[in-house]
């Protein structure tokens, strides 16, 4: 592709050419990597948190790139190759990764919120498939789709990774994707070039407090997706029983979006009635003055709402309300997301949960108290290097909604284990603390009696523990599975 077809795909006078660039040039590929820079590529030099693409263009120049694309105010020390001045260089780089990859399934959904993202993306997969589309999803754990299912860590990917997995899901016959949207891939301009169908919102609580300066800025930067992604007129599924709800609708009213709301107070998916059972939920669900009665096989109001924000989605994006309700019976959890790994002699049984934020620690704990007839015993930690402020408001949460509270090791990275363990106990009296997390939980194993639940928190899907800059293998699934194997010996 040349030069002059990406510039094309920029929005207006967002970018200055030199007149001494050949915008003639063929281009291979874009990076905002000077390590993965290759001749023929359009390097990016893009401002990190933690260094300046800027910094590196002699690099990237030195191994063939054709051309730099950076920022107005960006110092660059001689460049060799030519250089184009954008306004948003990131931005730049997402719109430009869309042109040069090109196809995207023909519905793209993007889903933001604090919690519940992955589980609304895997939903809306499955019940595009059960109606028969070729559906794929993206997210915190992976690329799920007909034929691949493939490991991830991020849950936005780079947009150059992104679009070229769009582009590869299209011409593998995927029609249908959905995708997570995080307030980190938003802010940096991940999701731009996304041609969205439909977009969804689920709730917003406490996190990533060391990223974003405010509760408000975080909001912010999750309604980018209304604000600014999502097409004037397309459907915007918003969750209406969050505190946040009434603002995402107003934000994606004033947009110009076709807002559908779900939930207790939805208009457009109204839920009526629930019955609480061990494994599954009952609903009755108005729409259009028709009603619905569904057998959610899932347990926890969270995924209630995540069933109906996914339901929502679907319907807006052309799914009929028929196939989506049979659809919701089918579901399964997403890896890591309240999943049961199995059960003791006596009954007891042992989850894994992702819930590594204050309000998903609650939303867990709360939907395995009506089927706990014993203890709800939880094991969980706090990462490092990440929001310190949320670590006493877990530990609070944790000793408020569970009977037994095992503090331990989730992924520290480069900060002392004690030290944020430290902190969570500051506000967990009464908690016991053991550091590793393989012993804390054979601990809390060994602790289940009949009628107990455990849930081991935190890390979910996680294959990995990050402990300085090393990864070592590690799963809430495996350490579970081998401590009730020991207590059947």
């Amino acid at each position: 592709m040349k030069l002059s077809a990406l510039i094309a795909a920029l929005p207006t006078g967002s970018i200055a050419v030199s007149q001494a660039a050949d915008t003639e040039l063929p281009v291979t590929g874009l990076t905002a990597d000077s390590r993965m820079v290759e001749p023929g590529n359009l390097f990016f030099a893009l401002a990190g948190v933690k260094t300046d693409g800027a910094r590196f263009v002699a690099q990237a120049a030195s191994k063939g790139a054709v051309a730099i694309v950076a920022g107005h105010d960006a110092i660059l020390a001689d460049p060799t190759v030519p250089v184009l001045r954008a306004d948003d260089p990131r931005q730049a780089l997402a719109r430009a990764a869309a042109a040069f990859y090109g196809p995207q399934p023909r519905v793209m959904a993007a889903v933001t919120g604090t919690a519940g993202k992955t589980s609304v993306a895997s939903f809306l997969r499955q019940i595009w498939a059960h109606a028969g589309e070729q559906a794929a999803m993206l997210g915190t754990t992976g690329v799920t789709a007909p034929g691949r299912t493939d490991y991830g860590t991020l849950t936005t990917p780079d947009p150059v990774a992104l679009h070229r997995l769009l582009a590869e899901l299209a011409s593998e016959g995927v029609t249908h994707a959905a995708m997570e949207a995080s307030s980190h891939g938003l802010d940096q301009r991940r999701l731009d070039g996304v041609s969205l169908s439909v977009a969804g919102f689920t709730n917003l609580g406490r996190d990533h407090m060391d990223y974003h300066a405010s509760m408000d800025d975080y909001m912010a930067a999750k309604m980018r997706l209304f604000d600014t992604l999502l097409p004037k007129g397309m459907p915007a599924v918003i969750f209406a029983d969050d505190p946040w709800s009434e603002k995402a609708v107003e934000v994606a009213e004033r947009a110009g979006a076709r807002v559908l709301t779900v939930g207790r107070k939805g208009g457009f998916l109204s839920l009526k009635r629930v019955e609480h059972l061990r494994h599954k939920q009952v609903l009755e669900v108005h729409m259009e003055g028709r009603i619905f009665e569904v057998d959610l096989p899932l347990a926890g109001d969270f995924q209630v709402s995540n069933a109906l924000v996914a339901a929502g989605m679907a319907i807006a994006s052309g799914t009929s309300a028929d196939q989506v309700m049979a659809a919701l019976e089918h579901l399964t959890g997403a890896s890591g997301r309240l999943e049961l790994i199995g059960s003791t002699p006596q009954g007891a049984p042992a989850y894994v949960d992702y819930a590594h934020k204050p309000e998903a620690l609650e939303n867990v704990l709360e939907a395995v108290r009506p089927f706990t007839t014993g203890r709800v015993i939880v094991v969980f930690g706090c990462g490092g290097d990440r929001d310190r402020g949320k670590r006493p408001i877990m530990g609070d949460i944790a000793m408020r909604h569970a009977d037994v509270v095992i503090v331990t090791d989730d992924n520290p990275r480069s900060e002392d284990p004690a030290s944020i363990r430290a902190e969570i106990m500051a506000a967990a009296s009464g908690a016991t603390e053991i550091g590793d997390r393989a012993t804390a939980i054979s601990t809390a194993i060994s602790m289940l009696d009949a009628g107990d639940t455990l849930i081991v928190a935190g890390k979910g899907h996680e294959e990995g523990q990050i402990i300085g800059e090393k990864v070592l293998p590690f799963s809430d699934h495996t350490e579970i599975r081998k401590a009730l194997e020991e207590l059947k010996a």
